[in-house]
């Protein structure tokens, strides 16, 4: 699974498994999240047809 890879190089799904494993609950649930995380982040990248950038926030309009 890609989610191991993702763990170690990038730094969001590595925050995310790490607070996960941190709460106490197991690794392959956690590796799940990171899978989730991937899959929101690619459709989000095909969606807008941007490159990968890591230090890229959104905007949420309805909080201006």
């Amino acid at each position: 699974m890609c989610s191991f890879t993702a763990c170690k190089h990038n730094k969001s799904c590595r925050e995310i498994y790490q607070r996960i494993i941190a709460k106490g609950k197991s690794k392959k649930l956690a590796l799940i999240a990171v899978a989730n995380k991937l899959l929101k982040q690619s459709l989000a990248i095909a969606k807008s047809g941007l490159y990968y950038d890591e230090n890229y926030r959104s905007v949420n309009l309805n909080n201006m």
